[in-house]
């Protein structure tokens, strides 16, 4: 059963406690949903149009519950009004990880963008992630939907 407030230990890395603690922020905190800020080495990276970087977090972390795991996500209004989004839809760091978070942004808009360090560039949600146990069968029980691919329900 996971608790209320399940506790994740947050290790800040290289510089990265400068770059936590800028503009008033103390550290990795909730008052902006879990941001995560680019904890780049050079004061600015660019990415450009249609292009990927990776970028690093400057923190690793350590679920202390069980069953917990770490999501990053997009940040709303990056991806809306820049057009930078997580690459991979959504970046899952497993329990066990204990190095340092990287999130990997897309630009997806037709111009170059300029990152700072320290800037917001996604969101750490912790969720529960569950261990399934697998059953291996030769059949798979009956629906609806049945075995129609992509959009099949869409179509009437």
């Amino acid at each position: 059963m996971i608790t209320a407030h399940p506790k994740v230990r947050i290790q800040y890395l290289r510089d990265s406690q400068a770059v936590y603690t800028a503009n008033g922020a103390e550290g990795l905190r909730y008052a902006t949903s879990g941001s995560v800020r680019a904890c780049l080495e050079e004061d600015e990276a660019a990415i450009p149009a249609g292009g990927r970087l990776a970028i690093p977090s400057g923190i690793a972390v350590e679920p202390l519950t069980p069953g917990i795991a770490g999501f990053v996500y997009s940040r709303s209004g990056l991806g809306a009004m820049q057009g930078l989004t997580v690459a991979q839809g959504v970046g899952v760091i497993d329990p066990d990880y204990r190095g340092e978070i990287t999130v990997v942004l897309l630009n997806t808009s037709n111009e170059e963008r300029r990152l700072r360090r320290g800037d917001r560039i996604a969101q750490l949600v912790f969720q529960p992630a569950l261990q399934v146990e697998l059953e291996e069968c030769e059949t798979l029980g009956a629906t609806g939907r049945g075995s129609g691919g992509f959009g099949h329900t869409g179509k009437h």
